[in-house]
């Protein structure tokens, strides 16, 4: 199904370039996705790719409303393009006739904190009706990071290490400094948890304690979906 580009571009040649962003190839792009080993293989970088030009053409689509970079493994395939910089400010002035900024982060930044903002900011379930409501189909599993956890996965400290951990009676938590309980779990997950916090970087795989790789995944899912681990 084409992409149905918003109708209140000015003329049927300026939202027709958009959408031919769709087919733009960068092979040096995904050679050093791979060699950089930010994707397992060609194959997801070309998948991660595909959903940053993606999120350009969403983003154009609909001005009346700020979107924000929802996934941490997409954001950082687009900061990886920018390093590109002849090939990235081409492809902008190609086909959307202005550079399309990015902070120097693989973080995604939030318009939210941004006071001098007057456009709404759309919210994840709006931008994933407005994905599906352009592209025909559903938002994809690399769009939520939690989901794309395995054993050989790259996971980066987000905020464990900033907590304080308690263990008692068989439970495990971490203590934000104002005394609030951010995260609690079975004190059988208190090893990894502490690796986590010393280790800053790390491979699921590598998580030490009773866990088998099922449970090491469902903990580090869980934790990267409450924002304490970003995947790398």
């Amino acid at each position: 199904m084409a992409p149905q580009i918003d109708t209140h571009q000015p003329t049927a040649e300026a939202a027709a370039r958009p959408a031919d962003s769709l087919s733009f190839e960068a092979p040096y792009l995904i050679e050093k996705l791979v060699n950089d080993r930010v994707v397992a293989d060609r194959a997801e970088g070309e998948l991660l790719f595909g959903e940053v030009k993606r999120y350009f053409l969403l983003s154009r689509s609909d001005r009346g409303r700020i979107w924000e970079m929802h996934s941490l493994r997409v954001d950082d395939v687009w900061h990886q393009f920018v390093l590109f910089t002849r090939q990235y400010i081409e492809f902008c002035n190609r086909y959307y006739g202005t550079y399309l900024s990015h902070s120097p982060s693989n973080a995604p930044e939030s318009p939210k904190m941004n006071p001098g903002l007057t456009a709404p900011v759309a919210t994840f379930a709006e931008f994933r009706d407005r994905y599906e409501e352009l592209f025909g189909e559903p938002l994809p599993d690399c769009w939520y990071d939690e989901r794309s956890i395995t054993l050989d996965r790259r996971i980066l400290d987000n905020r464990v290490g900033r907590l304080l951990m308690l263990q008692d009676a068989g439970r495990v938590e971490l203590i934000a400094a104002g005394g609030e309980v951010v995260f609690g779990v079975s004190a059988i997950a208190a090893d990894a948890i502490s690796f986590m916090a010393d280790a800053g970087a790390f491979y699921v795989r590598e998580l030490p304690g009773d866990l088998d790789g099922d449970e090491k995944i469902d903990l580090v899912s869980t934790m990267v979906q409450q924002k304490l681990l970003r995947v790398g």
